[in-house]
């Protein structure tokens, strides 16, 4: 398996063949090292609603003929549009021919902004991802919460993303806890220095990490780490 970073909250997954975007967020994303057009998986998983989040889906799916991944209300939003989509909620996890993925919860919120109005998007999430016998867990736009100790204990993670931005999701120090909790083999921040209000020291965040004993790399875009 094969993570590679394109800046906020976006990674592509490689394996088995198989590729998939999460979170596209690549047009006005200062940090993207590709653009929509560049992109060519199999899939797109969406944690929530928002803007930064969802991105370009559209553009993306629509040249890839690409499967939307999202949770229920936000995949029938997409499906709504004429896209190709695979409505999943909370908990429930499915094998796809990409890889098996599963979601999880996420403390946040999930809209679409419309011009004359915010669209309800459903329940937020993350994603346990599972190619090659090996599991990425993608936090999406989270606050600390307890059962991420359980995340950890099932799971047997390889590849974490946690966001570490503060204002919006949990800063530093809630992650820090977090990684321990999940004690996944290496721990990647994200959601951090796109915009002056999340910005954050990615490496000392992982000098931190480190020092507990654990292990973790603060990607720039277009690296990749390998599991």
């Amino acid at each position: 398996m094969k993570v590679t970073y394109h800046g906020h909250a976006c990674f592509t997954v490689e394996g088995n063949g198989h590729s998939l975007i999460i979170d596209p967020f690549l047009t006005g994303n200062s940090l993207a090292d590709i653009k929509p057009e560049d992109v060519k998986v199999d899939a797109i998983l969406l944690t929530h609603g928002h803007g930064d989040h969802v991105g370009d889906t559209e553009t993306i799916a629509n040249k890839n003929k690409a499967l939307i991944v999202a949770p229920f209300e936000l995949a029938m939003y997409f499906g709504r549009q004429g896209l190709n989509v695979h409505p999943m909620h909370l908990g429930g996890g499915h094998q796809f021919d990409f890889a098996h993925v599963k979601l999880t919860l996420a403390f946040h919120g999930s809209g679409i902004e419309l011009p004359d109005r915010i669209e309800y998007a459903g329940n937020p999430c993350g994603f346990l991802v599972t190619m090659d016998n090996k599991t990425y867990y993608h936090a999406g736009d989270t606050g600390l919460f307890g059962d991420m100790k359980l995340i950890g204990e099932r799971s047997h993670i390889d590849v974490a993303s946690l966001p570490i931005g503060d204002n919006f999701t949990m800063g530093p120090d809630d992650a820090l806890l977090a990684a321990e909790w999940i004690g996944a083999k290496k721990t990647i921040p994200m959601h951090y220095n796109t915009f002056d209000l999340v910005k954050q020291d990615g490496e000392g965040f992982c000098n931190q990490l480190k020092a507990k004993g654990l292990d973790a790399t603060a990607l720039k875009p277009g690296e990749s780490v390998e599991a």
